[in-house]
């Protein structure tokens, strides 16, 4: 594995574990920055790890995103989710969903 991936995987086990979150998420830019988030749950707001990660690199700049990372107990990624990376993220990007250990379970390529 890349080491930039495997680094936003650990930022996305991490970022879950600080918190006690569902899930955790770290995407990487096309200018290497990362963003970790994990899932937000509010009695106002409800949002994905993936949809605050996505969120945060936008809201910081970026045009572009490399590769997605999700930590999650879920046996699919959320149609959501690659609704948020295909609004942001060229064609084709890697999506890594892993399990809580961060062992990748499954790779995806972003419609």
């Amino acid at each position: 594995m890349d080491p930039e991936d495997a680094k936003i995987i650990a930022l996305a086990r991490a970022s879950r574990v600080r918190t006690n979150a569902a899930e955790g998420a770290c995407v990487r830019d096309l200018d290497g920055r990362t963003y970790a988030a994990s899932t937000v749950t509010l009695p106002s707001l409800s949002l994905s790890a993936v949809q605050v990660a996505v969120a945060m690199s936008v809201s910081s700049g970026a045009v572009g995103l490399e590769a997605v990372a999700v930590v999650t107990d879920a046996d699919l990624l959320a149609g959501s989710d690659l609704a948020a990376v295909r609004d942001v993220a060229s064609r084709g990007i890697s999506v890594f969903r892993c399990d809580p250990t961060g062992a990748v379970v499954e790779r995806v390529a972003a419609p």
